[in-house]
């Protein structure tokens, strides 16, 4: 990809016009403009929308953006990345957590074992599974946590817990009455969903399709935590694992069981090639116990099963 093209794409958005972003890259603009037009015949994608001198993003390039940004966020972090090696400074142990679990799991882990290892830097990020394979094959980080299996080969990944799905509703909601929840009851209510390719969505999608149900009412949300907060604003009902629901204030929301039972996989992925990292085993015990203490926690229940033996598991979707 030409990385000029979208740092001119970048420099359209932040200063809101090509004459901007030409001023701000000391280029002419149909210097700028060309840019862009390169990078449009690349991806194959139209990325502005074209009124007289005026440019807007259309919904492709909104999407777009929001991943350059974080595309040109890591290599503004080169230089520093350089200046590390050059100094020989620490190693920074790296690790990305998928969003469902990161302040439920990840957070709380995390906090432990840097309180035990203080001499340790680490890096904490929060991405996206449908960007696991760019960040696997680049090797960015020394672990991650998130959803098992994956369909990445050059990934190997060990299960670490399994946790049914449930149903987060806000506190005194009709539905909190019932031990459990089917798939029929949420017909009646607003049901705030990941966006369509999502995989919890793909998950609920199945659901739903099995039993010939049609949600007719939805809010569509980007993560799973932003669908938690609006469950606590009152905007309606949403599905989660039991393990990602610990994030959440017993206070305001509650959570009950899902019809048909339907569970999913958490643990550790790692590259297939990266060799042993005594920082990993420990933070997988840290991890390990956060699991334990969630499970021991909903134990009447039995909808979190901490894996004590994770053997590696194939790349492939449940």
């Amino acid at each position: 990809m030409n990385l000029r093209a979208l740092h001119a794409f970048s420099a359209v958005i932040s200063e809101g016009s090509v004459t901007g972003a030409a001023k701000a890259m000391n280029l002419s603009q149909p210097a700028v403009s060309r840019l862009i037009s390169v990078l449009e015949a690349e991806l194959k994608l139209k990325l502005f929308r074209r009124e007289g001198r005026s440019l807007s993003l259309t919904d492709h390039g909104q999407e777009f953006a929001r991943e350059a940004g974080r595309i040109l966020a890591g290599v503004r972090e080169l230089p520093a990345i350089a200046e590390e090696i050059r100094n020989r400074r620490s190693k920074i142990f790296r690790v990305v957590s998928m969003p469902r679990t990161s302040l439920s799991v990840v957070a709380p882990a995390i906090a432990r074992f840097s309180e035990a290892h203080p001499d340790v830097k680490v890096s904490l990020d929060v991405r996206s599974r449908r960007e696991l394979e760019s960040w696997i094959a680049g090797r960015e980080y020394d672990m991650s946590f998130g959803n098992v299996p994956i369909s990445v080969a050059t990934a190997t990944s060990v299960p670490l817990a399994r946790a049914a799905l449930e149903v987060l509703m806000p506190v005194g909601h009709p539905l909190a009455a019932k031990g459990e929840v089917t798939l029929q009851d949420l017909t009646s209510y607003v049901l705030i969903q990941n966006h369509p390719g999502q995989m919890l969505r793909r998950q609920t999608d199945v659901l739903f399709d099995t039993q010939g149900i049609r949600i007719e009412h939805e809010i569509l949300a980007t993560t799973s935590g932003m669908a938690q907060q609006l469950v606590a604003e009152g905007a309606g009902l949403t599905i989660l694992d039991r393990l990602s629901t610990f994030a959440t204030d017993d206070r305001v929301v509650t959570s009950r069981p899902l019809l048909p039972q339907t569970w999913v996989k958490f643990g550790i992925i790692r590259h297939r090639d990266d060799e042993p990292n005594p920082l990993v085993d420990l933070l997988t015990e840290f991890l390990r116990n956060r699991i334990r203490e969630c499970a021991q926690l909903c134990a009447a229940s039995g909808s979190i099963v901490s894996i004590e033996r994770g053997a590696e598991v194939p790349n492939s979707m449940p």
